[in-house]
């Protein structure tokens, strides 16, 4: 790719003198932020709930560098893969302008993002055989957008894309458009991340997140992970303490070595648990088929989704129902439980 990948920005966003928040300094006490200088009753994080957290807090960005294999720099924390969308949105598309591509049946919030900002949204479908990317189509569509969404393993479908025709879209689209792939469900499908390909695709963005993997959903944070010049131009616009450091503190406690080795321990127990549920819910006499799944959930196509739906309500179990959703009828998505709940749903079921 000739140039810079940012020459794909918002030319205001480039000139946008960022807000300047308090120097950070951990050497010196701070009498500058308008902070109070004591701390709450019962406050016993580590850095003090009465002051500003550190923008981008070094040890944060760290740990989520040593994760996921990439280098600090190109490393960008936030509240959830969601805010990375949407700073991605922003920086890249104009208003009533500019365009992103979506592959539905895919990741809701794709769309939304775009429609907050007001960028049009194409849409390129994945193909009925297997939910495979259509690579064509998608190389077509993105030469006349700035952003192109890739979910793998794509949500709701449960499937990994092909690595090939993902590789094969980042190539084409070099110098005109980024390739957002989310892999949000990666540590389900045994592949490694392609992370490791940025240096040959600088338009290739990446996001992880400690959401699925790490149990981590409540702490709502996400990793960006994309080309130094990417990296730096989001947080030009990101809020400049976007993460709580109560949060900071328990994700570093939680993703500590036994933590991650706990982790892969329950995504062992958790593949095992989606294979039983998978082979009881080809049996059952209300199900049509049982998509193949790379993630923690199953894709259900039902006889009858209203009645499978009061079933696991009945069990004290919830479902969610994309049957309303194109392409999708009577199709129900199913995240692999406890083993107790997978039992409690296959007898409610039956």
């Amino acid at each position: 790719m000739t140039g810079s990948v940012l020459d794909l920005a918002r030319p205001d966003i480039l000139e946008l003198q960022p807000y300047q928040h308090a120097a950070w300094d951990p050497a010196l006490e701070r009498m500058h932020a308008n902070e109070m200088p004591w701390r709450a009753q019962g406050d016993n994080t580590r850095a003090g709930l009465n002051r500003y957290p550190e923008p981008q807090p070094k040890a944060l960005v760290e740990r989520m560098a040593q994760l996921y294999g990439a280098p600090v720099q190109q490393v960008l924390v936030g509240r959830g893969s969601d805010e990375a969308i949407d700073l991605l949105v922003r920086a890249f598309c104009r208003a009533g302008q500019d365009s992103v591509v979506i592959t539905p049946p895919t990741f809701g919030f794709y769309k939304v993002a775009a429609r907050i900002q007001g960028a049009d949204v194409i849409e390129v479908p994945l193909l009925r055989d297997g939910f495979r990317l259509d690579t064509s189509a998608v190389i077509d569509a993105g030469r006349r957008a700035k952003l192109v969404f890739l979910c793998s393993p794509n949500n709701p479908t449960g499937n990994l894309l092909g690595e090939e025709a993902m590789l094969q879209v980042c190539c084409a689209l070099a110098r005109q458009a980024l390739v957002v792939l989310d892999e949000a469900y990666l540590e389900f499908a045994g592949r490694p991340s392609l992370a490791g390909r940025l240096a040959e695709f600088p338009n290739l963005v990446i996001l992880r997140t400690l959401s699925k993997a790490y149990a981590l959903a409540g702490a709502r944070l996400g990793t960006l992970i994309a080309s130094e010049e990417i990296v730096g131009l989001l947080k030009r616009i990101i809020p400049p303490y976007a993460i709580p450091a109560s949060t900071v503190d328990e994700v570093l406690n939680l993703t500590e070595a036994p933590q991650r080795a706990s982790a892969a321990a329950r995504i062992g127990t958790l593949l095992a648990e989606r294979e039983v549920v998978r082979q009881h819910l080809e049996r059952s006499r209300n199900v049509v088929s049982v998509h193949p799944s790379d993630a923690n959930f199953l894709l259900v196509e039902c006889r009858d989704a209203y009645a499978f739906l009061a079933a696991g309500k009945s069990a004290g179990l919830l479902v969610r129902d994309f049957s309303s959703a194109p392409r999708l009828t009577r199709c129900l998505r199913i995240s692999i439980g406890t083993p107790d709940q997978n039992r409690r749903l296959l007898a409610a079921v039956e």
